[in-house]
């Protein structure tokens, strides 16, 4: 045997060994895969009924939505109404209010005139107390100067 036979046989062991080495992560590795595979295949049957439960949800939530939006139009016809009552509502407030001016002002005017009239009354009562007063005080002051006079003649 010559030197480079002697070294293809290494080589050749060599090789054998690393398959031998390479074979048991190889077998572990398609336990791997193989459960791999079965839970993809369990994903996937699982996955259809879950899909139809999604589509079923959605479909009932549509409905709902539908529901919601018969709903709302309804709310807004009968917020339209209100918002007509309110603008009724609101001219009789109007009306009643220039009613009550009118009224008032027709019993103020009269009031007014009494008001005013009393207090004329009153001052011209006043200034005649007045005038009184000062025509005494004024023949008072007479009658005490003439009787001054009278004492010093």
């Amino acid at each position: 045997m010559s030197f480079g036979e002697v070294a293809a046989l290494v080589a050749a062991i060599a090789f054998a060994m690393l398959v031998l080495i390479l074979t048991l992560p190889i077998l572990g590795l398609r336990h791997t895969v193989d459960a791999a595979t079965r839970m993809i295949n369990d994903l996937n049957d699982r996955s259809g009924p879950l899909l139809g439960d999604v589509n079923t949800t959605v479909k009932n939530v549509n409905t709902a939505l539908e529901q919601v939006q018969t709903s709302l139009d309804g709310v807004n016809l009968q917020l339209a109404k209100v918002d007509t009552m309110t603008s009724h509502a609101q001219n009789v407030t109007a009306n009643v209010a220039n009613l009550a001016t009118v009224v008032s002002a027709a019993a103020a005017n009269p009031l007014v005139k009494v008001a005013a009239f009393g207090y004329g009354v009153r001052k011209a009562a006043s200034a005649r107390r007045h005038a009184e007063t000062e025509r005494e005080v004024r023949d008072t002051i007479k009658q005490q100067r003439r009787a001054a006079k009278r004492g010093n003649r």
